[in-house]
């Protein structure tokens, strides 16, 4: 079955629920007269019952992954199924733009955070109370290519496979952290990239600092930016620790205004606010900041490496 088939039916199963997402990417009840998502925002109270609240949720959840994976190949990103070993329904995947990554200027690897959310999403209760938009990695993707990026967009919680009844850990991927480790050896550092920025969401800080931990000495010559959204990376690994100081910053959820200044301690991690107090909201609000500096990073990397070739050149 296609993405868009599988979309299809992501789409008509949410119609069951009663709702669909309006032309502004808002998940509306369905007016009952037109057969059209009208002004009704999603409701999670349904009944006296909590259980049965949560588990209408959770069900009418099920759906998003597939909608929001039809969408990033609506913006021309295509599956890269990994590991590339072992057959197709027993891989996850991940999702690239071009469909082929080789020798990319520029590469931004976009990493989500924990739980239940998938491939191209931040926060699914942003999605479904929301937008599209403010839940999506969607905005992150058409600024990045805008700014001439080519994009990998991870699947670190798709780990298992239902495999003759069982469900099995995908090899090699079977959490978060190998998933992460496969994809960056393969296909980030395999793609020879000139220069590398990540963009990670809550726990995708701890993937991006074990990966810096484990690739050191790739992340010294070519990753010129680490932007983490509210990150739980608990702390930075100390071979590493020098490195991730002068490439990261994090927007931490505070009442205060985006930007201002958060004391971290003396060592650790350079943080500002996102301008939203709360956790899920993070990668939306500090979305401008991020793509600032971001690109102030890079235009600090390319001097760099202007300097040293002038440095070469006049040994």
């Amino acid at each position: 079955m296609s993405s868009a088939e599988k979309s299809g039916r992501a789409l008509k199963k949410l119609r069951e629920f009663g709702y669909a997402f309006n032309a502004d990417g808002q998940l509306r009840k369905i007016d009952e007269a037109t057969g059209e998502p009208g002004n009704e925002p999603f409701h999670f109270t349904i009944s006296d019952d909590h259980a049965k609240n949560q588990e209408h949720y959770d069900k009418l959840a099920e759906q998003i992954p597939d909608i929001v994976y039809d969408l990033l190949e609506q913006n021309g990103l295509r599956r890269v199924y990994v590991p590339d070993d072992v057959p197709q329904e027993q891989a996850t995947f991940i999702f690239t733009k071009p469909a082929k990554l080789v020798e990319p200027k520029k590469l931004m690897v976009l990493i989500h955070g924990s739980g239940y959310v998938r491939a191209g999403q931040w926060a699914r209760s942003l999605i479904i109370n929301n937008s599209l938009e403010h839940g999506t990695q969607l905005p992150y993707i058409v600024r990045a290519e805008s700014l001439g990026y080519d994009i990998l967009v991870t699947n670190t919680n798709d780990n298992y496979r239902m495999i003759d009844g069982v469900n099995k850990p995908i090899p090699r991927l079977g959490s978060a952290s190998q998933h992460a480790r496969y994809v960056f050896e393969k296909h980030v550092i395999g793609c020879n990239p000139e220069s590398v920025a990540i963009v990670a969401h809550s726990y995708g800080g701890a993937i991006a600092m074990d990966l810096a931990n484990q690739f050191k000495d790739f992340f010294e010559k070519k990753v010129f930016a680490i932007a983490l959204t509210d990150s739980a990376h608990f702390q930075i690994p100390v071979a590493a620790k020098k490195l991730v100081l002068d490439i990261a910053c994090n927007w931490v959820s505070n009442a205060a205004p985006l930007d201002h200044e958060m004391y971290s301690g003396e060592g650790e991690m350079y943080s500002v606010s996102a301008g939203h107090k709360k956790h899920e909201w993070t990668s939306y609000s500090a979305f401008e900041s991020v793509f600032r500096f971001v690109e102030d990073k890079y235009k600090h990397f390319i001097a760099q490496r202007s300097g040293s070739k002038r440095a070469k050149k006049e040994e």
